[in-house]
């Protein structure tokens, strides 16, 4: 059961971050979305911003480890979306810079995508 909780949180995360990600373009067919979503993206770009770590993060690796599986170190981004989508000059500490850069270009395409709604 702890698992499977894990999972959904899990997917629950990468919902949230497509939804930070996405989330203006929704506006543009349901203007309504956008009181949900400039929360979403301030807290998003904050996170990728500063580094810090999502609270779904510590709540996944503690289901994982109430059920009896493996935890991992650092946060959601490094552990599943770092290896998938940003180069390796990216990651750890060296790739600082770079993630507040993504954070930048998070806040900018999404400022410019309300930019045409208005």
């Amino acid at each position: 059961m702890y698992r499977l909780l894990a999972d959904l949180v899990l997917i629950a995360h990468l919902a949230f971050i497509a939804f930070v990600v996405a989330g203006a373009l929704l506006a543009w067919r349901r203007p309504s979305i956008a009181g949900l979503h400039l929360p979403a993206l301030a807290w998003g770009a904050y996170a990728v911003i500063t580094g810090t770590v999502c609270p779904l993060t510590p709540l996944e690796n503690a289901l994982r480890a109430a059920g009896g599986g493996a935890v991992y170190e650092g946060s959601f981004v490094e552990r599943y979306l770092l290896p998938l989508i940003y180069p390796a000059f990216v990651q750890g500490e060296a790739g600082r810079g770079w993630q507040v850069a993504l954070g930048v270009v998070l806040l900018v395409g999404n400022a410019g995508a309300y930019a045409l709604l208005v």
